[in-house]
């Protein structure tokens, strides 16, 4: 009885001085470390190779605010240390302007400049900032418009065009699940492949817009890097959370639909509120009904996993309203806190997201043809595919400009 009180106690004490252990293993690479760092900065070992070379510069024009009294642009900073502006130049011309906050700008931190310069309306100006080691950096502004004030009107604007560009089409989409219940094997076959033609091409159209925004932000962040590693993350994330519970179908699948969509249009959002707060945005009346047009696709495709289930109307309502509700929030956050990194980001994993879909729709599809990769070579699946992709390309072709 004693003995076996002894070997009960033992287990608890070895296993506290296996993580003590551990945890001593741990800290002790990482007290190297700071001591490392710490020695660094104290003994200054690259002061020896300083030939008075000033340091590495670089800033990033985010946003343009042009107003009354003249305009204001949103720097970020990127170089190796702290920079100081000296001087701002609108059309060759030296200008006082006004920091806020005053002082160096720190490698990834932001401060407005505000410059009392009187803009034309329509004109083309061009903006060189000077910083104190003679470090230019220019800023186009192609043409001068007044920035848009954000009020209660305009963002109601934007949430009613938001809807109509966003909610809208992807609900008439989702309008003719009454008629293709009736579809058979083939026309399922057809109606599935043609899903993954329109996830395809939305997906290389993301990935695409993701790689240009990232091309304008701050070189801080790493664009490329940033998205394919965002998209990468969004996929991985997407596919560990969609199989906890097997292989998702029905109603799962086409929510997961509706989530990658819905952020591929978050980040388009994005894009129209930054053009709206940039005084850009000159939507036409056929631009928006290419836009409509291009999206009714994405309702068909949200509805194709869905055509053996019954689902109630509410559910509708809500695969409509989580694919075409972030059109809206885009649009207010653009105009409101739009900078290229953001959009990027947004774009990025909504790639990752249609990339998640694009794989579990396929799977699906396998499983429908008895697990094999040869019945996908059929003639439903391959024109479905066909048409997809083609209706997404000439539907762009409006939207595109």
């Amino acid at each position: 009885m004693n003995e076996r009180v002894v070997v009960d106690h033992d287990i608890p004490v070895a296993e506290r001085r296996a993580r003590r252990a551990g945890l001593l293993w741990l800290l002790a690479p990482l007290a190297v470390l700071a001591a490392a760092l710490w020695g660094l900065v104290a003994a200054d070992p690259l002061a020896g190779f300083n030939n008075g070379a000033p340091p590495v510069e670089n800033l990033t024009v985010e946003r343009t605010v042009l107003a009354q009294d003249g305009l204001r642009l949103l720097v970020r900073g990127g170089g190796s240390e702290a920079m100081n502006v000296a001087q701002v130049q609108v059309d060759a011309a030296y200008w006082q302007f006004e920091q806020t906050p005053p002082g160096p700008i720190a490698r990834g931190s932001t401060a407005w400049m505000s410059v009392p310069f009187p803009w034309v309306l329509g004109e083309a100006h061009k903006v060189t900032l000077v910083t104190n080691t003679g470090a230019t950096f220019e800023h186009e502004i192609p043409v001068a418009v007044p920035t848009p004030v954000a009020t209660s009107a305009t963002l109601s604007s934007q949430a009613l065009l938001g809807a109509f560009v966003g909610i809208l089409p992807v609900a008439i989409g989702l309008m003719f699940y009454p008629a293709l219940r009736g579809a058979g094997p083939w026309m399922m076959s057809f109606l599935l492949a043609m899903t993954v033609g329109l996830l395809g091409f939305l997906f290389i159209d993301t990935l695409e817009e993701a790689l240009e925004f990232a091309g304008q932000s701050a070189a801080i962040f790493q664009g490329s890097a940033m998205v394919f590693l965002a998209a990468a993350a969004a996929f991985l994330s997407l596919m560990a959370i969609s199989r906890r519970e097997g292989r998702p179908s029905g109603l799962a699948l086409a929510t997961y639909i509706a989530l990658g969509i819905g952020l591929h249009n978050l980040g388009e959002g994005l894009a129209i509120g930054a053009a709206f707060a940039a005084g850009a945005a000159g939507l036409g009346a056929f631009l928006v009904m290419g836009f409509t047009l291009h999206n009714i696709t994405e309702g068909i495709a949200i509805a194709a996993p869905i055509l053996k289930a019954r689902p109630p109307l509410w559910r509708f309502a809500a695969l409509a309203l989580l694919a075409g509700g972030p059109a809206v929030l885009g649009m207010w956050l653009g105009s409101l806190a739009y900078a290229p990194h953001w959009a990027a980001l947004a774009l990025a994993i909504g790639a990752g997201a249609i990339l998640q879909v694009i794989v579990e729709v396929s799977a699906s599809m396998i499983r429908t043809h008895e697990g094999s990769l040869s019945g996908l070579l059929t003639t439903p699946v391959m024109s479905g595919i066909a048409v997809g992709v083609a209706f997404m390309y000439a539907t762009a072709m409006l939207v595109k400009i």
